[in-house]
């Protein structure tokens, strides 16, 4: 079977608040990988914590096998997390960071994270949350004692049950799934999700071959105030005979 074609636009911006950006992403065709990772900001250096885990994930081989590779950006990932630790042992200050990883082959895509940072799938004009947050506001949500709407304002929104740099072993969660002709995925950080809701999301990546989804989604988030730093990956699978939009990439804008 013929490999689906991979298409793929990325931003990321410091947003309104935040002195720096400590989001940092990676999007590779060659590797067939994609990825973004939010440094901690309430930790010292999060963007060197973020920065080590995109260098890990960008310094692998591509392999042609789905499970193989998929097994590779995991091993960087905690090999990540070992450099950040050291590297926090050797400062005398804890850094940290989210990450949310795409790896597609052929006809099949896996989501690796830890955090919140969040993988989406738009399958057919309906949207799914791929990855779930580790945080305590959904530990809350998952015993019912926290709505999804109370979530979005709780005073413990942005507490993290796990993250790399903070323990080892790292405990990675993955899915993995058959890819679809038409499959647009997202990539995000939190200062995207937490400040457009998922109705918008979708209308955003519903016809993204026509329009700058990553854009748009980043500027609704900067009329909206930007609280955080903002990072977008989009990736569309599309038959190799279809017409494609053309990739695009944009690093701070701020």
């Amino acid at each position: 079977m013929i490999p689906l074609r991979t298409e793929w636009q990325a931003l990321t911006d410091t947003g309104l608040v935040r002195e720096h950006n400590e989001d940092r992403y990676c999007a590779s065709e060659a590797l067939g990988v994609w990825a973004v990772a939010d440094g901690m900001g309430g930790l010292a250096r999060g963007d060197w914590a973020a920065s080590a885990v995109v260098e890990a994930i960008t310094a692998l081989d591509r392999v042609e096998d789905f499970d193989a590779m998929t097994a590779a950006v995991a091993d960087a990932i905690r090999r990540a997390n070992a450099a950040v630790l050291a590297e926090s042992q050797a400062r005398g200050a804890q850094m940290g960071t989210t990450v949310v990883a795409l790896t597609v082959r052929d006809r099949r895509f896996g989501v690796i994270w830890a955090g919140d940072s969040r993988a989406y799938l738009l399958r057919n004009g309906a949207l799914h949350q791929l990855s779930r947050d580790h945080s305590q506001v959904q530990e809350l949500i998952d015993r019912d004692l926290l709505t999804v709407e109370g979530a979005a304002t709780h005073p413990l929104r942005h507490v993290l049950t796990r993250a790399v740099g903070v323990a080892d072993p790292l405990e990675l969660d993955m899915v993995a799934d058959t890819l679809m002709p038409g499959d647009v995925f997202l990539l995000c950080s939190d200062g995207l999700h937490g400040v457009i809701d998922e109705r918008e999301i979708a209308a955003q990546l519903d016809g993204i071959e026509n329009n700058d989804a990553a854009g748009a989604m980043v500027a609704r988030c900067i009329e909206r105030g930007a609280p955080d730093n903002v990072t977008v990956v989009t990736i569309v699978a599309t038959e190799p005979t279809l017409l494609h939009f053309g990739s695009m990439t944009a690093g701070s804008a701020k």
